[in-house]
């Protein structure tokens, strides 16, 4: 997870550079994201931390747990974006340009700290025997599954796909001049779909919602909200005034 992040902050500082921008901006600004992006995390540790001092209220303190735990990725990132949007605030730059920038830098960023599932062995497949299949300790099997020793790497799937989606909005972003907006909101649903491929194949117990899984709800959301901003925000024909990077004020 650090290390998703710092690539996610250097991409952002290189491409936020590239068009004019003041990149120690993007460290201001990532003051307040990154707290504000792992907040579900460190709410579901705490609330898991503490279970055991509740007695017979456990039930209710294991189902918000899990409720809290159910923002996942898309949680984070929409908290992320609220600090990045308070940074920017404060530093008087637009978000825009630094949404544009950040995007590509939040799939990368994904991609890698996804790749920690690899060590927790709670995100893969059904059983498989091909080259990639990763091998999950007996502890870690879902019942069920117990007499089968490797199963397909979902967590590698959804990094291969992030990584993909990191690329696409590059070259989106230069082949469509999309505003900073646009491009976040195409790499949101972008990374919804994916969510719902792997989720597809993905085994084990989750919170369910109507017999649908949190992760399934969440990304269906996601990419409602993605297409209806991105449609929403689609130019208008007439004059368009693109704000200033470089004379931006930094956070203090």
């Amino acid at each position: 997870m650090i290390a998703g992040i710092a690539v996610a902050v250097l991409v952002t500082r290189h491409r936020y550079r590239k068009e004019g921008g003041d990149p120690g901006v993007i460290l201001d600004v990532a003051a307040w994201a990154v707290p504000f992006g792992l907040t579900g995390s460190l709410m579901h540790a705490l609330l898991l931390d503490v279970r055991h001092d509740f007695g017979r209220h456990n039930v209710v303190w294991h189902t918000a747990a899990e409720t809290v735990a159910a923002i996942g990725v898309p949680g984070a990132v929409a908290l992320g974006a609220a600090g990045a949007w308070i940074a920017c605030r404060r530093a008087g730059v637009p978000l825009g340009p630094v949404a544009s920038a950040a995007a590509p830098g939040v799939a990368f960023g994904l991609a890698i700290g996804g790749l920690g599932h690899w060590w927790a062995q709670d995100f893969y497949g059904h059983p498989a025997n091909w080259l990639l299949a990763v091998r999950i300790d007996p502890e870690h099997r879902v019942p069920g599954y117990e007499n089968f020793a490797t199963f397909q790497p979902a967590f590698l799937y959804q990094s291969a796909w992030d990584v993909a989606v990191g690329l696409t909005l590059i070259w989106a972003t230069r082949r469509f001049a999309l505003t900073g907006e646009r491009t976040f909101m195409l790499g949101a649903a972008a990374y919804a779909l994916g969510g719902l491929w792997v989720e597809s194949m993905r085994i084990g117990p989750q919170p369910l919602v109507s017999g649908v899984p949190y992760d399934v709800w969440a990304d269906v959301a996601v990419l409602i909200l993605a297409v209806a901003v991105f449609r929403v925000t689609r130019p208008r024909p007439g004059p368009s005034a693109s704000a200033p990077l470089a004379g931006a004020r930094r956070v203090m």
